[in-house]
């Protein structure tokens, strides 16, 4: 029995010890098989914690714009706008039976075609208010809004803002008008759905569906005006301008203004206003006929946020704006180069070589940023700039003024304010006295020009420098010297007398 028991024992143990040893092997084997297969991915690469895959529903449904293009078709209207052209004079045929027997041709006067240019617009206000860009009705005589139900109404312009392309119009209806809910350009997110509503080619009521591209774009297209345009592949063709840019949900969320295309016609790209902009600009049109604009008072350049920008050359030694980016230990923001006098940065602790990053709640990563965040603001608000100096972040106030360096309302100028009435230089007047042009006053009543000692008959040469040749060139610097910290009209000028004439008209209002 104990020799039984000893066999079987013995037998167990080889058993086990074999059992162990192929264990051993099979492990080493499957190890070395292993270690010959290449690492994994996630292995190699650790992802950040915060890196989430789009998030996927398969109960889900496709987007439908479907109400969102409804409500805002009736919103969006068709707007005409027409330049009277004026009577030119023309050399009529000679008669040749007038050239053999001592005639002349006779001189006539020649009406040219009216000019007729084409848009969109938006109804922003149930009383008729409609927002438009500024080069869709500049220079027009005559304003015809086509609403999407065939209505027709004749418009006038309530005020316009070349500095960001935007402008405002009414239209009287006895009928309230369909308007489309205004939202916060803030919010839209790069890749997010929008539609692009106007009247593309004259073709009435057109929607066409793309994503938002990028935010706070600059194009240089507005000569030194206010550029942060939202970039959408919704195709905008020429017609679309003024009309809207909405999101999925049917709020409107820019003015579709400008297409960038080298044919003129789509080729991928338009861009639209915010309307972070737009309410403030038409807000301060209809409230005071002009913008309250609010300025930093500096001069500078984006760090950040335009590769072909990183490499251009800043001075003589071949610094780029990428260097500069470096030595000030930012990735981007808006280098104070030069502080303006009189300015809101020069009142607050604001600094040359400052790198101006924030504005309140708001990052700022280029000079787009920047200008969006101030055209939100008025002359008198209280703003917090975060600015890295030394390489330390900042928090400095500043209380922004206007153009005048001051924080009071500006008022809109028109001509009547000089009490005047004005026409371009006839011709046997120029002859007599050997003027090539001249604006000459053809009544005083009152006003500035009163104030300032004018009288009739007065021709006026230049104006703060300006040779004036029409009353639209007057018109033109009076008010850009309204908005100028002095508000002065430097007039020069001669009387039929042969007389010479040199006046100072004050443009300042109470």
């Amino acid at each position: 029995m104990r020799q039984t028991i000893k066999k079987v024992v013995g037998v167990s143990a080889v058993v086990l010890l074999s059992a162990g040893v192929a264990g051993i092997t099979t492990y080493k084997m499957m190890q070395a098989h292993l270690d010959n297969q290449p690492v994994a991915f996630n292995d190699l690469f650790q992802q950040n914690s915060t890196a989430k895959l789009a998030s996927f529903d398969s109960t889900t449904q496709p987007v439908d714009f479907t109400k969102a293009a409804e409500s805002s078709l009736h919103a969006v209207v068709h707007i005409q706008a027409t330049q009277q052209a004026k009577a030119q004079s023309a050399q009529a045929p000679v008669d040749i039976f007038e050239y053999f027997f001592g005639g002349r041709g006779r001189g006539q006067q020649q009406q040219a075609q009216p000019q007729v240019g084409f848009g969109s617009g938006v109804i922003v206000s149930k009383d008729g208010y409609i927002v438009t860009n500024n080069h869709v009705i500049d220079g027009a005589d005559e304003i015809t809004v086509k609403l999407n139900d065939n209505r027709e109404f004749k418009a006038r312009l309530i005020g316009s803002d070349p500095s960001t392309d935007l402008a405002l119009v009414k239209v009287e209806s006895k009928d309230e008008l369909p308007t489309i809910p205004v939202g916060n350009s803030d919010n839209l997110k790069v890749g997010e759905w929008v539609l692009a509503v106007g009247n593309p080619f004259n073709l009435n009521s057109t929607v066409t569906a793309g994503i938002v591209s990028a935010k706070a774009r600059s194009l240089g297209v507005y000569n030194g005006g206010i550029e942060s345009f939202i970039q959408t592949d919704a195709a905008i063709n020429r017609g679309n301008s003024g009309g809207a840019l909405v999101n999925a949900k049917g709020e409107l969320v820019g003015i579709n203004s400008v297409l960038s295309s080298p044919t003129g016609a789509y080729a991928g790209y338009g861009f639209a206003i915010p309307t972070t902009i737009m309410t403030k600009v038409i807000a301060d049109l209809k409230e005071y006929g002009t913008v309250q604009r609010a300025l930093l008072g500096i001069k500078g350049a984006s760090l950040g946020g335009n590769l072909m920008e990183d490499q251009q050359k800043i001075d003589n030694t071949g610094t780029t704006l990428r260097d500069k980016a470096k030595e000030f230990g930012v990735t981007g923001g808006v280098w104070v180069r030069e502080i303006v006098d009189g300015g809101s940065a020069a009142s607050a602790d604001i600094q040359e070589n400052d790198v101006i990053v924030g504005i309140n709640d708001k990052k700022v990563h280029s000079f787009a940023d920047l200008q969006e965040a101030l055209a939100q603001h008025r002359p008198g608000d209280k703003i917090m700039v975060k600015v890295v100096r030394n390489k330390k972040e900042k928090t400095v106030s500043v209380v922004l003024k206007n153009e005048q360096g001051t924080t009071n309302i500006v008022k809109e100028a028109g001509m009547d304010i000089l009490g005047a009435a004005f026409k371009e230089l006839p011709d046997d007047l120029k002859k007599q006295l050997n003027l090539g042009y001249g604006l000459q006053v053809t009544g005083v009543n009152g006003g500035k020009m009163a104030e300032a000692g004018i009288r009739k008959g007065f021709i006026i040469l230049k104006a703060n420098d300006q040779p004036m040749r029409t009353v639209t060139d007057l018109e033109t610097v009076m008010k850009a010297a309204v908005k100028s910290p002095n508000q002065v009209l430097f007039l020069t000028g001669i009387f039929p007398s042969g007389k010479r004439g040199y006046y100072a008209v004050d443009l300042t209002q109470e």
